[in-house]
């Protein structure tokens, strides 16, 4: 089950029809939530360990500090109406930087954790994660730029031992830099195609695609580089690839995996 903020198709009505037609097409089922604050629901939502258990963090993210209004409570707002099981915790943790492997062994997440949390000292505060998400914890490097610094716009696995890894614009680039944290962890890297846009949009940012066992769908944007991404896709994974139109979504900061929440069962 794909759950979807019910601001979506009110927000961003073209955008939010070619998903949910895409996610038909395809017998992906899907929902709206009520109760949400913004679309971007993979940050509030509870993250799912290897094992099935579900990880509520706080969400208190720094750039939302002056928007308060915009913040859902997961366990005030939306817990309710789900009935699962879920484990709370007080570290402070987006859910879109969260990315964990296809086992749940490894997991991603950049190092904005840090300063997101500035009480815990690092080395505890993974120790502290590892445990809650019952995986070895990967560190990666965030952009200061970025206003959200989340990992799933930058890494996502292929498999438990391959990280897809938008492919660096420079030889001393911070997808550069990316890449070679992966890489210093042990695990192979492929290069996905990247087309930053610049400022907060999202638009060219490929890797920020959805999963289902169904297919993959993957955001494009009216841009010269949607075919080489979709071709790209095609060749990388084993089941269908589904381009899906989000020009407008992209723009305001995020794509396909940070306005979508997989359920473990349909509640």
């Amino acid at each position: 089950m794909i759950y979807l903020s019910s601001l979506l198709p009110r927000q961003y009505p073209s955008d939010a029809e070619a998903l949910l037609t895409a996610l038909a097409a395809h017998d992906v089922p899907y929902a709206l939530l009520d109760g949400t604050r913004d679309i971007w629901v993979r940050d509030f939502m509870p993250v799912r360990t290897g094992s099935g258990k579900l990880v509520s963090f706080r969400y208190e993210p720094s750039y939302l500090k002056n928007d308060p209004v915009l913040r859902t409570d997961f366990r005030k707002d939306l817990a309710p109406q789900l009935g699962l099981p879920v484990t709370y915790s007080n570290i402070n943790l987006d859910g879109g930087n969260v990315v964990f492997s296809p086992s749940g062994a490894r997991v991603l997440i950049s190092d904005r954790v840090f300063s997101e949390n500035l009480a815990h000292p690092p080395a505890a505060l993974v120790r502290a994660l590892s445990e809650l998400l019952e995986a070895e914890v990967i560190v990666l490097p965030s952009l200061k730029g970025d206003m959200t610094g989340h990992a799933d716009g930058m890494a996502r696995f292929l498999d438990d031992r391959t990280v897809l890894c938008s492919r660096p614009l420079s030889p001393c680039g911070f997808e550069q830099k990316v890449k070679c944290a992966v890489q210093g962890c042990g695990l192979d890297t492929v290069d996905f195609p990247f087309a930053p846009t610049g400022g907060f949009s999202a638009v060219g940012c490929y890797l920020n695609y959805l999963e289902t066992e169904q297919a993959v769908f993957l955001p494009v944007f009216g841009i010269e580089q949607d075919a080489e991404a979709a071709a790209a896709a095609q060749q990388i994974f084993r089941r269908e690839v589904v381009p899906v139109s989000i020009r407008a979504i992209a723009r305001q900061g995020g794509c396909l995996n940070c306005i979508s929440w997989t359920a473990p069962h349909a509640p």
